[in-house]
């Protein structure tokens, strides 16, 4: 097994490949160890050059609005009313906790994505 760190961008390409190789092998064997040690070091390489960050607030309503088909008058009632609804979402008012708890609560929008 020989094993070398992912410095580039073709080293990420070929480390993959390989993970695809290894996909089947069994724990405690060398495939198996080679595997381990490969996806540890494709996830640093992807932490670190392809970071995914959490959504913005207001994207993840309008994301959530959009998936659960929603209107403006229907989220109105978690924001506080329709006008909160536009200032929120025309990022002219920060949403409160109150809002936060309400759109986690009762809409199941995860707490970190409202939290940014």
């Amino acid at each position: 097994m020989e094993i070398n760190a992912i410095k580039t961008d073709a080293d990420y390409k070929n480390s993959l490949k390989r993970v695809d190789e290894l996909w089947e092998a069994l724990p405690n064997t060398e495939e198996g160890d080679e595997l381990e040690v490969l996806v540890t070091l494709i996830e640093a390489y992807e932490e670190k050059h392809h970071p995914i960050y959490p959504p913005d607030p207001v994207e993840a309503i309008k994301f959530y609005m959009d998936q659960m088909g929603l209107r403006k008058v229907d989220i109105a009632k978690y924001l506080g009313g329709k006008n909160r609804v536009t200032e929120v979402l025309q990022r002219k008012r920060k949403l409160s906790l109150k809002m936060i708890k309400a759109l986690h609560n009762d809409l199941g929008i995860p707490a970190e994505s409202l939290l940014s």
